[in-house]
């Protein structure tokens, strides 16, 4: 049985936007389901954005949804957002886990400004 590490972060604050992981580290083992949540509070931004880190990479966006919006599938399979506007959060759900799953994973409000001490890369949406 493997173990899986995944970390939890988030991106964004700007005036009164706020978004902020639940549980900043999971462990789960190999085939569990994994739930990894974060409160938002926004008052002008309606999208929310999950990334996904590994080692010696890059961020990579794996998924946005729209605050109107209840549930949507990524384009990687087993992996889809649910939004629960009542409790003001986003979950990204993973249906079984997988050793490739073991990463950093963001959560994140647009516009977000993410880069390293070289370059500062600023992911805008660009179609609505």
């Amino acid at each position: 049985m493997y173990l899986i590490f995944i970390t939890c972060l988030f991106l964004g604050k700007i005036s009164t936007q706020k978004i902020v992981p639940l549980d900043p580290v999971k462990h789960v083992s190999v085939g569990d389901p994994v739930n990894l949540s974060c409160s938002y509070n926004t008052s002008t931004n309606d999208v929310l954005q999950w990334y996904r880190q590994y080692p010696t990479s890059r961020p990579e966006l794996i998924v946005f949804i729209y605050l109107h919006e209840t549930k949507k599938e990524s384009d990687l399979p087993g992996v889809s957002v649910r939004v629960d506007k009542d409790q003001s959060h986003v979950d990204l759900l993973i249906s079984s886990a997988e050793i490739s799953d073991s990463a950093l994973y963001y959560c994140a409000l647009v516009p977000t400004v993410t880069g390293n001490l070289a370059t500062l890369y600023k992911n805008l949406l660009l179609h609505r």
